[in-house]
């Protein structure tokens, strides 16, 4: 796919100098991502989308700021452009990689705050997340992501009626699931190896967050799903922050989520890993 020639003007008219050259890279799920070389020798990465993308910037500068984690800079965003610090590298992970995200999370799981919740809705790919603060984390997890995304996957017709009804059973009963206490922890929310540049040895930076003050094991629990934190990531983060007790229970429960998503992003082939997990659970 090409860039079309308004976004084409709009970089330019940003930079101050022609576009030189433009590059389609991949990963991009929700909106299209482009590399893009300018006249004046500099190299941007540009993002366009049918979500607002100063939600993104938003997220960026936040998780940036607050959290002290390696996000691409900003330069420029409007509702439906977006111009960032080209950094390069791969998805590749590697054990070295994997220590190094287990201790990069762990320095963002430790930036924390009074409530669960975000100073505004953010987004996951182009679906809305609530953010009201809450005290209590079973009431958020339950009122503000299950729920909130079984009622929506209803509404479009996606998520049959019998498995939205066990899901809403599986939310009302989230207190003695999620009896732990955690603190509420800023998490990137959306941790896989699109959303990584890696360099065969560390994280260079992260891509494309989710972000809200959660029980940090629902980080730990969708990057172990995803495939990017195994047992060199699980090794390092014990050691850096530590696990509690009954996280191999909780992460089937923290799991929904991502699946529900799913369901929503990319359709019934999810029906069946979210069926299997709440079967896992006793619902």
């Amino acid at each position: 796919m090409t860039m079309n020639e308004s976004t084409i003007t709009a970089v330019a008219d940003w930079a101050g100098c022609p576009v030189e050259a433009v590059t389609e890279l991949d990963g991009g799920q929700v909106g299209t991502v482009y590399r893009v070389d300018l006249a004046d020798g500099r190299r941007v990465v540009v993002k366009t989308a049918q979500t607002d993308l100063r939600t993104e910037a938003k997220m960026l500068a936040h998780l940036r700021s607050e959290g002290g984690l390696r996000v691409p800079e900003v330069s420029h965003v409007t509702s439906d452009l977006l111009v960032l610090e080209f950094v390069a590298g791969d998805s590749t992970i590697t054990p070295s990689v994997e220590r190094d995200l287990a201790e990069r999370l762990a320095a963002l799981h430790a930036t924390d705050a009074e409530q669960f919740g975000f100073p505004f809705d953010t987004l996951t790919g182009k679906y809305r997340q609530p953010n009201p603060w809450t005290d209590d984390w079973a009431t958020f997890f339950g009122d503000e992501r299950l729920r909130h995304a079984t009622a929506r996957a209803r509404e479009e017709g996606l998520l049959p009626a019998d498995l939205g009804e066990r899901l809403t059973s599986l939310a009302t009963d989230l207190p003695g699931f999620l009896d732990h206490d955690p603190t509420p922890s800023l998490i990137h929310g959306d941790v896989w190896s699109a959303n990584l540049l890696t360099d065969g040895e560390s994280v260079r930076a992260f891509l494309d967050p989710a972000c809200y003050y959660a029980d940090p094991e629902v980080e730990l629990a969708y990057a172990e799903w995803t495939g990017v934190a195994g047992d060199a990531f699980f090794e390092r983060y014990r050691e850096v922050a530590g696990v509690e007790s009954g996280y191999d229970e909780r992460k089937h429960v923290y799991r929904l989520y991502p699946l529900l998503t799913h369901v929503r992003h990319f359709g019934e082939e999810y029906l069946e890993p979210l069926e299997a997990t709440l079967e896992t659970l006793g619902y």
